[in-house]
């Protein structure tokens, strides 16, 4: 079946002002940040979801493990950070299609934390907030084909995928398919759907957004709960991907480097045989000697390879 959820104007409105900022990020060679600014948005993004959860540690002390630096803290705050970095990092080996991704993302995630890292609970659990009970979850026995359909609608339905991101964090939340981690795993997965067809979400920082507005956040949810339908968590999860793209663009006289040009390319080229003139077309900015020497510089680093030489010179990346 299909989640609940109405297509309102605000939403109608959102995504159209979305898809106008993706163009605008795409102009920019923004759709891949250069590599300080996605190492900076990552941390920013591990601290912000752990932090939502209740980890104590600061930006610094997760810079600091990131770089391999000793850290004094909570034993389980620092595996927290670690299992994030290492779910982060493996984002291109998860398919966000697919149920078997998901619960090894989840193993991944709260490896370490919990005896039933990446499988489904076998209980029923109700989320209390303060000394009432906010949402009574699905029994366990639902779990299984409630997720298949969850997984069927965003592979298989025509909407948008903007819309399909917000709509499957909604709903993963209200399934609360694990014992623990179920926030940052609807934060991550909606951040996977998203990468797939937007690479630029790879790196926003949406969670530390999400952070700066956690009461609304979970006043959405809770909306959204009591309506029996998602339309209020998909309005305000637009309006905080509306605002991260603003903040990216923000980003005045950004410099790319060699490597970020290279990297960049890659995403749009693909496998595709190129010539210097289109790596030109897409870089305006710089000259073409600039050109041939990043090119150069990728050849000589096995990034690239070179077939034919002078007018006939195509690349490709290996």
């Amino acid at each position: 079946m299909k989640p609940p959820y109405k297509i309102t104007s605000k939403i109608l409105k959102l995504v159209a002002s979305i898809s106008e900022k993706i163009g605008e990020v795409n102009s920019a060679h923004l759709n891949k940040p250069p590599t300080e600014l996605r190492k900076r948005n990552r941390i920013k993004t591990i601290h912000s979801s752990l932090e939502i959860e209740g980890n104590t540690l600061t930006i610094e002390q997760i810079t600091a493990i990131i770089e391999n630096r000793r850290v004094i803290g909570s034993k389980k705050d620092i595996l927290e950070v670690k299992n994030a970095i290492s779910v982060y990092d493996y984002l291109d080996k998860l398919d966000p299609y697919k149920f078997e991704s998901f619960c090894e993302a989840h193993g991944i995630l709260m490896n370490g934390l919990i005896e039933s890292a990446g499988k489904l609970r076998s209980k029923s659990v109700g989320i209390v907030k303060g000394s009432k009970v906010a949402h009574i979850a699905p029994p366990s026995e639902m779990l299984k084909p409630l997720m298949n359909d969850l997984f069927d609608y965003i592979k298989n339905d025509d909407d948008l995928v903007l819309i399909k991101s917000c709509v499957f964090h909604y709903e993963m939340e209200f399934i609360h398919p694990f014992i623990d981690g179920n926030g940052r795993m609807g934060r991550l997965w909606q951040t996977l759907i998203l990468k797939e067809t937007y690479p630029v979400f790879e790196f926003l920082p949406i969670e530390t957004l999400i952070k700066e507005k956690q009461e609304k956040y979970y006043e959405s949810l809770a909306i959204s709960d009591k309506s029996g339908e998602s339309t209020i968590f998909v309005e305000f999860m637009l309006e905080i991907i509306l605002e991260s793209l603003e903040e990216l663009l923000s980003i005045q006289n950004i410099n790319l480097t060699n490597i970020d040009r290279i990297n960049l390319f890659k995403t749009i080229v693909k496998d595709d045989y190129f010539k210097r003139k289109d790596y030109l077309k897409n870089f305006k900015e710089i000259s073409s000697a600039t050109a041939s020497r990043d090119l150069n510089f990728a050849v000589k680093n096995g990034i690239i390879e070179k077939i034919g030489d002078k007018n006939t010179t195509r690349y490709r990346y290996k």
